[in-house]
């Protein structure tokens, strides 16, 4: 379970995050939506330890992120393209991120080669680095990256940006097949209602850094969220 509680991050005069207490539970596919400067991103980097709160914490599994990096070889994320290695091919990159989870070569080969239909000819044996893909293409590569080495939490900030809609639906897909071990917690952000709702059974919704929803999916959900958007 990852437990945010009296949860907040400032800069200067500004309270960008401030969260009483969340909860969510192993297993949840859980999607978190806002507008831009909601507090998404800041949430996912505060779970991630790469910024401080400036009050509070987060829990993983019963650690506290920012004072024991126990929490780090069951948990993987994807969040932008500076989580990947612009020098390094894609396959040299999987390679990486395997022996950093303890994977053997032949493992992440097993494992990459289930994602062909996602890669859809683009990514693999192309002779190109990291840097050189395109912003698609090089998400592809961090998603598929961030499942190596079975993690029990995965977080992925607006993976369906900048992909075309063949990619999306695949990748909802693949976000389903996950959703439905319940030994993985998976959570999502996205500005996209539809691909969300489709993919999560439970969305929070956070305005300026604040929970002001917290839906579990039914067929009525997108409809809420749009009519709360619209207004």
């Amino acid at each position: 379970m990852i437990v945010a509680e009296d949860l907040t991050k400032k800069y200067g005069a500004q309270t960008v995050l401030n969260i009483e207490k969340l909860e969510i539970p192993k297993g949840q596919c859980f999607g978190l939506v806002g507008n831009n400067g909601a507090g998404k991103t800041t949430f996912f980097s505060l779970l991630l330890d790469l910024i401080q709160p400036s009050s509070g914490g987060i829990t993983n599994n019963g650690i506290e992120v920012r004072k024991s990096e126990a929490w780090k070889p069951f948990t993987s994320a994807f969040i932008d393209e500076s989580f990947l290695i612009g020098y390094l091919t894609p396959e040299e990159y999987f390679y990486f991120i395997g022996e950093l989870r303890g994977q053997s070569k032949k493992d992440v080969d097993a494992l990459i080669g289930g994602f062909e239909d996602f890669f859809h000819g683009e990514i693999l044996n192309q002779k190109k680095y990291l840097r050189d893909l395109s912003k698609g293409n090089q998400k592809k590569v961090g998603i598929v990256a961030s499942l190596i080495g079975n993690p029990e939490v995965i977080i992925l900030d607006e993976p369906f940006a900048n992909l075309d809609p063949t990619t999306q639906i695949r990748l909802k897909k693949i976000l389903k097949d996950l959703a439905a071990n319940r030994e993985v917690t998976v959570l999502v952000s996205s500005h996209d209602l539809i691909h969300v709702t489709e993919v999560c059974e439970r969305i929070v919704v956070l305005d300026k850094g604040v929970v002001v929803k917290d839906i579990e999916t039914s067929p009525e959900t997108l409809k809420e969220l749009e009519a709360f958007f619209d207004n």
